[in-house]
């Protein structure tokens, strides 16, 4: 697997998160890197059978968080235990993704984590509109993480 390098400013974001322990280092896993984006492509190849609102914004929210997953993986990071994770993996996307397009997309994500909660611990609707973005967003950084990764053979 290569992986594109991060610009100075990237890798200056991705070390204050680690400073400030929002994330740590690990070492990189291609295999774990491989197997979210795989899961993140499966749950956007789904969205168009979707017929609710809300499934389709969790659908997209998790194929999201998943390309997160992949990318702390690519670059040998991973968020802390406890509270803060899901925040974290916003601030890393934020950090990687730092120009259009995927730069809306990353800062998407935070507002999707938000009204995720809202949704799920307050049961406040999703609409259809915000459903719509929030899959737009997912797909930009589906995309963006694929291209960062690229498989060697």
């Amino acid at each position: 697997m290569a992986v594109m390098l991060l610009t100075t400013a990237q890798q200056r974001a991705v070390e204050a998160l680690v400073a400030a322990r929002r994330l740590e280092r690990v070492p990189v896993d291609e295999q774990r890197c491989a197997a979210f984006l795989s899961q993140a492509e499966t749950a956007l190849s789904d969205l168009p059978n979707v017929t609710h609102a809300q499934n389709t914004y969790n659908l997209a929210y998790d194929a999201a968080h998943d390309v997160g997953e992949a990318m702390l993986a690519a670059y040998g990071c991973r968020t802390r235990h406890g509270p803060g994770q899901h925040d974290a993996l916003g601030r890393f996307l934020a950090a990687i993704f730092d120009s259009p397009p995927e730069n809306a997309a990353s800062q998407h994500y935070d507002r999707m984590r938000r009204d995720r909660n809202r949704q799920r611990y307050n049961a406040q609707p999703i609409t259809t509109a915000a459903a719509t973005a929030a899959a737009d967003a997912a797909t930009t950084l589906f995309r963006a993480g694929r291209s960062r990764v690229q498989t060697v053979v």
